[in-house]
């Protein structure tokens, strides 16, 4: 079956933003324009076709990403529109991990806000081209040179700014193109949001686009000897060769091209998707995507339909009528529906029962899929999120997903023992579709505990539960994912010796224990000199030591983090001598290591950033102070103070009730999971006692 697109011609973007700066806003308009929908659904009318589940259009937020596709000037455009709340992180992660492009959508008037930075540093981590959009220019407040510096500073990014606005706040009409030196007029009375006129400069501003044009062309110039000499020269440069260099200059992470507009007024979303196929790289335009085989070699796929298939499963989602539903991206080879496909992570054979396109969460049925393509696959039984799907005859395995570890705890009870019984499998399938929420029963409680990236994260959760699997369960109190940690380097020995009759267990092993710095996780490594430990059971002390190292500490129980062990030394016995005892002696040594190398507990620290009313100020931050909050910056912007603060976890359950309560709900927050750090001894001392009066009343 012939392509009806060219590979050349396919564009995969995301849309990203910190919450509120517009993105599904924009990505309705995106769809109106391209003709895929013929209404414009709004988000605070909770119309929105990429909200589509039940929480989202009743809180007017993403909490879902959402794809679909699109086409513009004869290129398919497969769009993704992910969360902006630092909760629902990890779909922006999985996103990123299988785009070709990205739109990162600013506020005018907010600028770089925190998730902006944490989005962009995993845009960064993938290597993933993008532009701009600096959208709300109506907004009384709107400062796009502001936004421009910031990406400067805050996100070491190099804008290219594209167009400049004709008017500003509630009398933006329309943008200049610094390209083509145009002027681009939206009608106020014209019905029909798709209308404006292509015009000359208006001439008080002739002088000014030509000074933003000349300082583009500079910008451009640098990333092309040609140019630069142009440029030197005084040579007016043609915009079709200012736009192969741009593309180029996009594609190799030079350059961000930046665009102006107002999503919600219908301005600037068109100059937007040109900006897209124009700027932003086909799946051709990137390198091959690179893999290990299964001997461990590194191999690449190139982007091209006959090359050996290859896919990676990026987001999981159970629906009530099909059943599992396992989005795909397609990097080689093509996909029928029918095919039998290996699981080269779980070396398994997968069959595609059916191969649907989304949009939103409305389906269309498919025959094949292309290299480029992003698709769901039906009938997948065994793949979970970050596995490679490929040809049995040429397997490799693709680079898994960034995980974030979960910074909140909440025991559910379920409401009657009916409910008991569903709420497992329940629970089952929504980890399975996020690998963010994590599900386990404390051994001492015999409680079932759910891990999330925030309150609101498992809030959601639970009402999920509720309506999606009909399981009523109760909350608990959230509780903080504290981490234990060592503070000196000590040597210990773990013996396993047991003879009961017949072959026995030995196992002697010497391990060092040393702190690592901050976000190093567990480490281990083998200095074992002359066989006093044999080969063969190097792995089960690991095994043993950084298991035991998982279950917890020996200060209140909390798993332990930022730990290196090192197997040195010790001694085996020819007939005893098992891959057990080691494991056992190893998580001995590891238990021995923890008691004297001075174990402390680590709490959460979170990143905060408070937008207030000056007359708010002393209040907002005597607060944030009886919190345990330390203020690293102050700022003001649009006649609001700009508080950021490094605040424990601990201390800001309820703060969003507070907050509004002392500024008579004229201030907001946004807060995301910075780092952990050692908590001061006096409240380390009340945690550990907490858990221990905790494991009393459960025994």
């Amino acid at each position: 079956m012939a392509r009806q697109i060219s590979i050349a011609n396919t564009r995969n973007i995301g849309i990203i933003a910190h919450i509120d700066a517009g993105k599904t806003t924009t990505t309705e308009r995106i769809l109106f324009y391209t003709g895929v929908s013929q209404k414009i659904g709004e988000v605070h009318d909770g119309q929105a076709t990429m909200d589509w589940m039940e929480q989202e259009q009743e809180r007017g937020i993403t909490i879902t990403s959402a794809a679909t596709t699109c086409f513009w000037r004869k290129h398919r455009i497969n769009i993704i529109d992910t969360p902006g709340h630092v909760d629902f992180t990890v779909e922006v992660e999985r996103s990123l991990r299988v785009l070709d492009g990205v739109v990162a959508v600013f506020c005018a008037v907010g600028g770089c806000q925190p998730q902006t930075e944490t989005v962009w540093r995993q845009a960064d981590r993938y290597g993933v081209p993008r532009l701009v959009f600096i959208n709300k220019l109506d907004r009384v407040g709107a400062d796009y040179g502001c936004c421009l510096q910031e990406m400067k500073d805050r996100l070491g990014a190099n804008p290219a700014l594209l167009q400049l606005p004709i008017g500003r706040e509630d009398q933006f009409e329309g943008l200049i193109d610094l390209l083509e030196m145009k002027a681009l007029i939206y009608s106020k009375n014209s019905k029909d949001p798709t209308i404006f006129e292509v015009r000359d400069i208006p001439a008080d501003r002739l002088e000014e686009a030509k000074a933003a044009r000349s300082a583009l062309v500079e910008i451009i110039s640098d990333c092309d000897d040609e140019l630069i000499e142009a440029f030197l020269e005084g040579r007016e440069v043609p915009a079709t060769r200012l736009r192969e260099v741009l593309r180029q200059a996009t594609i190799d992470l030079k350059i961000v091209p930046v665009l102006l507009g107002s999503a919600f007024k219908n301005k600037g979303v068109q100059p937007l998707l040109d900006a897209v196929v124009d700027f932003l790289p086909a799946p051709t335009d990137i390198p091959p995507v690179s893999g290990v085989n299964l001997k461990g070699e590194k191999t690449e796929r190139p982007a091209a339909d006959e090359a050996p298939f290859s896919a990676l499963a990026f987001k999981l989602m159970t629906d009530i009528y099909v059943g599992h539903l396992t989005f795909l991206r397609v990097y080689s080879g093509i996909l029928k529906s029918g095919d039998q496909v290996y699981n080269a992570n779980r070396e398994t054979r997968e069959k595609i029962g059916r191969l649907l396109k989304m949009h939103a969460n409305k389906r269309e049925e498919i025959k094949e899929a292309e290299a480029g393509d992003i698709v769901v696959a039906v009938g997948l039984r065994n793949s979970t999120t970050g596995d490679t799907l490929c040809d049995e005859a040429s397997p490799l395995i693709l680079e898994r997903l960034h995980i974030p570890e979960p910074v909140i705890h909440i025991a559910l009870v379920p409401a009657s023992k009916d409910d008991q019984e569903k709420l497992g499998n329940a629970l089952a399938k929504l980890a399975s579709e996020d690998p963010s929420f994590r599900v386990r029963t404390d051994e001492e409680t015999n409680e079932t505990i759910i891990s999330g990236m925030g309150e609101l994260h498992l809030e959601i959760i639970v009402d999920r539960l509720v309506r999606e699997f009909k399981v009523a369960a109760n909350m608990g109190a959230p509780q903080v994912a504290y981490r234990e940690t060592v503070t000196k380097t000590v040597e210990v020995q773990g013996r396993h010796i047991r003879q009961s009759g017949g072959r026995g267990q030995y196992g002697d092993v010497w391990l060092r224990v040393e702190p690592l710095p901050p976000g190093s996780g567990l480490v281990y490594e083998t200095a074992v000199v002359g066989g006093t430990v044999p080969k063969e059971y190097h792995s089960a002390v690991g095994e043993g030591a950084l298991e035991a190292a998982r279950k917890g500490g020996v200060r209140a129980g909390f798993p332990v983090t930022d730990l290196k062990v090192t197997l040195f030394d010790g001694s085996y016995h020819e007939v005893d001598s098992s891959e057990m005892a080691f494991h056992i002696a190893g998580s001995l040594a590891l238990k021995e290591g923890l008691r004297n190398a001075k174990s402390i507990l680590l709490e959460p620290i979170m990143d905060l950033e408070v937008v207030s009313p000056e007359e708010y100020l002393g209040d907002v931050m005597g607060d944030l102070s009886s919190r345990r909050g330390r203020v690293s910056g102050l700022e003001v912007k649009s006649g609001f103070q700009i508080i950021r603060a490094e605040v424990p976890l601990a201390s800001m359950f309820g703060y969003s009730t507070e907050l509004r309560s002392r500024t008579q709900g004229r201030a907001n927050f946004s807060m995301q999971f910075g780092r952990y750090q050692p908590m001061p001894e006096s409240v380390a001392t009340e945690v550990a006692a907490a858990r221990e009066a905790k494991k009393t009343v459960n025994r």
